[in-house]
Parts: C-alpha cells; sequence; structure tokens
C-alpha cells in the first residue's frame, strides 16, 4: 500500500499541538504489515523555518509556492494565521489547492484560515469554544457547532482545537485503515480514549470545575474517584458540607442537571473506558462503577450511547485492536 501523503500547513505562530499532534497520529498510524500508512509533509507558507507560539522553531518540508500532490490537509491554529497579511495568503492557497485534495481538515482557528475561502458556507463546522461566538460572527455563512469536539460536511473536517486535533485525526485513521488501526495508534500515543466527534468539548468534570467557584469547586475530582462508593444527594450534600434540600436546589440551578444525573454520566464514562481497555465483564463493570445490577447499567448505558456495553466494546476494544 502507498502511504498515503498528509499536508499539514505552518506559519509563524502557530500552535505547536495543532500540529504535532495529528503528525504524531498519523505518523503512528500502520498498514498491513505494519508499514507506514501515511506520509507525512509540513508545507509552510515561505520555504523559511518558522517558529510556534510556544517558541519551537520548525522547518518545512515543502512551501505554499510549488505544486504539491496531498491526499489529505490540515491547517492548524495559531494567532498567526488570524494576522491579515498571513491570512489572505492562506486562503488564496487553500482555494487553488482544495479541489485537487480528498479531504480538508482545520483545527482550533485554523477554521480562520479556511473560512476565509468561502469553502465552507452553508456548511456544519466547529471551533475552539473561546472562539465559536467571533467565527459566527465574522463567517455568518457557516454553521457553527460550539460544542463539538470535530465535525464532518462533505470533504472539510473541522476540529475544536488543542487535543481534539488529535481525536479528528485519529478519525481520519479509522476512515482510512478501519477501528482497529485507529485504535491501536491511540494506544501507542496513550490517549486513554477515542473520542466521538459527537462528545462535547468539556468532560463532566471540567464542566463542573469551570463553573464552580465555591465549596463545589472540588466535589466533581472526588466524586470520580469515588464512584463505587455511596453517592446519594444526602451524601454529596454532606461531602459539600451543605443540607440535601440546598445542596440539590444549588446544583440543579449552577448546572442545569440533578445531582444523580451528573453521578450517572460520571459512571457511565468510566465503564466506557473499563469496556475498552480492561477485560471484565459487562456485571463487573456495571459493580466496578457502582451500578446496582447489571440490568440497570445495561439500560442507562444504552440510553445515553444508543448501543448496548457489548456492542460498544465489540467495536472500541483496544486489546483487540492492538491484538
Amino acid at each position: 500500500m502507498t502511504p498515503r501523503r498528509i499536508g499539514i500547513l505552518g506559519y509563524d505562530n502557530v500552535t505547536a499541538l495543532d500540529l504535532v499532534g495529528p503528525a504524531d497520529v498519523f505518523a503512528t498510524a500502520c498498514g498491513p504489515g505494519s508499514r507506514p500508512a501515511y506520509e507525512i509533509v509540513v508545507i509552510g507558507v515561505t520555504g523559511r523555518p518558522f517558529r510556534s507560539d510556544a517558541g519551537l522553531v520548525f522547518t518545512p518540508d515543502r512551501s505554499m509556492r510549488g505544486p504539491i500532490e496531498l491526499d489529505t490537509l490540515l491547517v492548524p491554529g495559531g494567532a498567526g494565521l488570524r494576522e491579515p497579511g498571513t491570512n489572505a495568503r492562506v486562503a488564496a492557497w487553500l482555494r487553488l489547492v482544495a479541489g485537487s485534495v480528498r479531504r480538508v481538515a482545520s483545527v482550533c482557528t485554523g477554521i480562520y484560515g479556511l473560512a476565509a475561502t468561502g469553502l465552507l458556507d452553508g456548511r456544519r463546522v466547529t471551533t475552539h469554544w473561546r472562539f465559536a461566538a467571533d467565527v459566527a460572527r465574522r463567517f455568518p455563512r457557516l454553521r457553527v457547532e460550539p460544542d463539538a469536539l470535530f465535525v464532518r460536511d462533505g470533504p472539510f473536517y473541522t476540529a475544536a482545537g488543542v487535543t481534539s486535533g488529535i481525536d479528528l485525526s485519529l478519525a481520519l485513521v479509522e476512515e482510512d485503515l478501519g477501528p482497529q488501526a485507529a485504535l491501536a495508534a491511540a494506544r501507542m500515543l496513550v490517549v486513554y480514549m477515542k473520542r466521538p466527534g459527537g462528545q462535547e468539548q468539556f468532560s463532566e468534570p471540567l464542566r463542573f470545575q469551570t463553573q464552580s467557584s465555591d465549596r463545589f469547586a472540588e466535589l466533581a475530582a472526588w466524586t470520580a474517584g469515588h464512584l463505587r462508593g455511596n453517592l446519594t444527594v444526602e451524601a454529596l450534600a454532606d461531602r459539600a458540607g451543605v443540607c440535601a434540600r440546598h445542596f440539590s436546589r444549588r446544583f440543579k440551578q449552577v448546572f442545569g442537571a440533578t445531582p444523580a444525573a451528573f453521578v450517572e454520566r460520571l459512571r457511565l464514562d468510566e465503564a466506557r473506558r473499563i469496556l475498552c481497555s480492561e477485560a471484565s465483564s459487562v456485571e463487573g463493570v456495571a459493580d466496578s462503577v457502582g451500578f446496582a445490577s447489571a440490568d440497570s447499567f445495561r439500560r442507562a448505558f444504552e440510553r445515553r450511547f444508543g448501543v448496548t456495553p457489548t456492542a460498544y466494546r465489540s467495536r472500541f476494544d483496544v486489546r483487540r485492536a492492538a491484538s
């Protein structure tokens, strides 16, 4: 199998992880016989070395000035792409080459370069939550989905940014080589879970801690570490140091969910991780995350993810992918 050529654009003040994260995913992915499945080409706006926003210096393999054949083109984010001169040059080049590339993707604020081409008009897109409103204002013809990790619309892909560029790249590997190759790459990179594109940018504990500014702030991390224990409203209220009635009312006001729903989401997320990485039975998984019975676990899991625990494991089991 001839390796697919992945082009990754680079420019001064690029976000280093937006470039390096996807590059490492594609460099790790293997085809039949453990042969490299991809060739990675870093394309500079010019042929000169460029510096990331973290101070790392990259030497491009090619520049935008010459012709190049690509299977996939990625545009990473960074403050440099939002500078008018660089943005105009990149957008013009993207308009020129997009028609000859099988798929084009942006990571984080890389969408500023891709959106400026007009090629995304009318399409669903996402970007980093911090920039979603600005992107929607500047490019009103885009259908911005601010919570998604990554979105595909036709040959165009957009990712929320930073580590979600890794999620997107793993999804592209899965498209090309199948779920086993993608999960094997995820395991090599020590990515604990391959997240689907529709998953929200914030994990439940992170959302909880971000919105909290008082005694609730540490409760999410504590809860995640005690999933098998007593996590009733009374127990959580006692941990937070308030009465159960006040705790439930305050929790619902701040987070828009009941404590019970929050705990169930934490338990299901941990169960999903275990199903993909350990050999426990469904009954064992249910017990390990605090469900009262395997039946209640199965019902909750299917309600949340749309598939049974067994079906989920058969698709995403990392141990099978690496065998």
